[in-house]
């Protein structure tokens, strides 16, 4: 099977990312371009992204993800620690995250290092999480080999019965990571491929340096 994609481009043409448009603090930037995502009729999930790790078996992967918070610390987003992914962060807690939304001809990519969520505030997501997602995150054992699917809603079919009319509380194993970037890069789609990026990066006083890169 051979496909030549060689001739498929597109010409970007809808904004620019000037240096005097810019916000100093990179968390401000992010703000202002996500809530312009969220906002766009064109964009249907503004928060999903890419987290790219290095698993224990030594090889990078990538999975999309949900945002769920951003602060001025940094990103925000929750799994199962025991998961391929939980495992590959507490092993190798830096790692990238990137946004891509092309209907804005936009891509935002941030490297930090990710830490543990307190239990208290994995708590508080946990409560706020419709019921389903709940039994779904404490009867998934997320990343292991099961036998079928008939078995997976078996096992959430008997936790429905068993928990009927009972709370839920949250699994030790399910939890928060807050991403703390040390860099941020913007890009933005310009004719020609002569690209906007522009790089913030934490300095040792904690202020960001801006650089603009070539495309």
């Amino acid at each position: 099977m051979e496909k030549d994609l060689s001739d498929w481009r597109l010409v970007y043409s809808l904004g620019a990312l000037l240096e005097k448009d810019l916000r100093e603090n990179p968390m401000e930037q992010f703000q202002q371009w996500f809530l312009q995502a969220q906002q766009s009729d064109t964009v249907e999930e503004a928060n999903a992204m890419s987290v790219a790790t290095i698993g224990l078996d030594g090889f990078p992967k990538t999975r999309v993800v949900l945002l769920k918070k951003f602060t001025d610390e940094g990103f925000i987003f929750y799994t199962n620690y025991d998961s391929e992914k939980g495992k590959a962060i507490l092993a190798h807690p830096k790692i990238c995250l990137s946004f891509f939304w092309p209907a804005l001809e936009r891509q935002i990519i941030i490297k930090g290092t990710a830490e543990k969520l307190l239990a208290n505030l994995s708590d508080g997501y946990f409560q706020s999480r419709p019921r389903g997602s709940q039994l779904g995150a404490i009867v998934s054992d997320q990343s292991q080999v099961i036998p079928s699917r008939e078995y997976l809603e078996e096992k959430l079919s008997s936790l429905e019965k068993e928990m009927e009319g009972k709370p839920l509380e949250r699994p030790e194993n399910w939890g928060g990571f807050l991403v703390r970037p040390y860099s941020i890069e913007f890009w933005q789609g310009r004719p020609n491929r002569l690209h906007d990026r522009i790089r913030y990066t934490l300095q040792e006083d904690y202020d960001w340096k801006i650089e603009r890169l070539s495309p």
